[in-house]
């Protein structure tokens, strides 16, 4: 297959969607059907070319020099692409139904479409110029979808996105820079880049600047101590959020930092050394953090959003063990996160849009009103609890064998941490169904008369999110043995 394809894949969600403003569609159902066609076609593209993969690049542009815009991809862009091909056009169809209501739809799907472009060109950077490029239009393009209610509260979290993500991108330039500087090339090689002839005594400097490089990027995972932007940006409507928390921001930042760990700085240049245990605590710490917050928020959005913050930093963890075994594990936690997190925001999205309550003391008796959107949330909170047999077990499994084999005292520091978020996870999502399924013996119902499932727009994601985390959750040894292959290389 020609590696141009890489391109269409890219651009076409950007064209397409930049194109929505000024299409005078005869209604809105037209409009649906133009966006979800197009998103739909992107998502065949993808997939065809992941199961036919170029093995060339395709400059799209180039700087200077050695300085280009260009795709390539390999097997850790699959994994990232193949994510998001997936769960975009699901995403869309649900946002059809819930912003029906939000105004300025135009705009809304506008940017929404675009950032499905913009999101692949990150998967498929073939080097650190072109994911940096893609990465801060990332924040760009979401920026307008964070204030899209544009209320006082939109305005600031808004405000707060731009300072994060402009300091991440400074801290992430500097690594940028240094990798040209010190590195053999600008490419993503497995195991890395660095030129140690250049190097010579400037070893500190280079971990420094790794050190500086992975916290910009991790901003957009909202490691601690940055993490405070995430639950902020929940004030956008949940279509954002769902995507922002479980697919394009946080999971690019997490994308990101892997490549620069394995493919630009190198695993073994990094393990054992300071930074490696720099790293390694500011990732433990908000694993434990992120769920504690999230035990005590009573805002849905808010909370899922805390949890979030914990478990970004799940994958962080397998990404800072340096080891074949922790990227794989990394991978794994990135997917099914993503599957279980989406299914949630989309859950919580849904009593919103069909009640306005936004509380978790609000929800009681609403699981025998809302009972299929109530039972997907149940079993989205047990697989985020890790409960075997659904997703978040195994991919829990997966970093805890990676920490093992490590042996070192932050790695078993770490499984602690997953054993603390257990328990803080399983308190922060099972209260919310008990309220839900068991309200009291006299809890009036006729209060809540009014209240439903969602029609079938919203009904069909939940249904095959939750597939998906079943399906896993029982059937993963092909996928987990496809990431150690790919995670060997290093």
């Amino acid at each position: 297959m020609n590696a141009a394809i890489l391109a269409v894949v890219v651009l076409l969600p950007v064209l397409a969607g930049a194109l929505i403003p000024f299409i005078p569609f005869k209604n809105r159902l037209w409009m649906m059907v133009y966006i979800e066609a197009s998103v739909l076609l992107v998502t065949i593209l993808m997939f065809v070319t992941l199961f036919n993969q170029p093995q060339e690049e395709f400059v799209l542009f180039r700087f200077a020099g050695n300085l280009s815009l260009s795709f390539k991809l390999d097997g850790l862009g699959s994994v990232f692409a193949g994510l998001v091909a997936f769960l975009w056009p699901l995403a869309t169809l649900y946002s059809f139904e819930y912003m029906k209501h939000e105004g300025h739809e135009k705009y809304f799907f506008m940017f929404y479409t675009m950032t499905y472009g913009i999101t692949l060109g990150i998967a498929l950077a073939e080097d650190i110029v072109t994911m940096y490029c893609f990465y801060e239009a990332l924040s760009i393009v979401t920026l307008p979808l964070v204030i899209h209610t544009l209320s006082r509260e939109a305005i600031l979290a808004g405000r707060t996105y731009v300072y994060y993500m402009l300091g991440g991108a400074a801290f992430g330039f500097i690594g940028l820079a240094f990798v040209l500087i010190y590195g053999t090339t600008s490419n993503f090689v497995p195991g890395g880049v660095l030129d140690f002839a250049k190097i010579g005594d400037h070893r500190n400097m280079i971990l420094f600047t790794y050190v500086m490089c992975f916290f910009g990027f991790s901003i957009k995972t909202a490691i601690w101590p940055f993490c405070s932007w995430l639950p902020k940006a929940g004030v956008a409507p949940t279509p954002v959020t769902a995507l922002l928390h479980a697919v394009a921001v946080v999971k690019a930042g997490a994308f990101a930092a892997m490549r620069v760990t394995y493919y630009s700085f190198g695993a073994d240049f990094l393990r054992g050394t300071w930074a490696q245990g720099v790293v390694m605590a500011a990732v433990i710490i908000t694993i434990v953090y992120g769920c504690s917050r999230a035990v005590k928020e009573t805002h849905m959005k808010r909370r899922l959003a805390w949890s979030t913050v914990s478990n970004l930093s799940y994958v962080l963890f397998g990404v800072v063990l340096m080891s074949p075994l922790g990227l794989a594990g990394a991978m794994s936690h990135m997917v099914f996160h993503a599957f279980i997190k989406i299914s949630a925001f989309f859950c919580v999205g849904a009593v919103i849009y069909k009640t306005g309550c936004e509380y978790v003391h609000q929800l009681n008796g609403f699981g025998y009103r809302m009972p299929k959107v109530f039972v997907v949330f149940t079993i989205s909170g047990l697989a985020l609890m890790g409960v075997p047999g659904l997703a978040g077990f195994v991919s829990k499994w997966n970093l805890v064998k990676a920490a093992l084999d490590a042996g070192t005292g932050a790695a078993y520091l770490g499984i602690a941490a997953l054993l603390v978020s257990a328990l803080l996870t399983a308190i922060y999502m099972m209260t919310i169904v008990v309220r839900a399924f068991f309200p009291g013996k006299d809890f009036d119902f006729s209060t809540i008369s009014d209240v439903e499932d969602p029609n079938w727009m919203m009904i069909l994601p939940l249904a095959v999110f939750t597939i998906a985390i079943i399906y896993f959750g029982v059937c993963s040894g092909w996928f987990t043995d496809m990431l150690e292959q790919i995670s060997s290389v290093m």
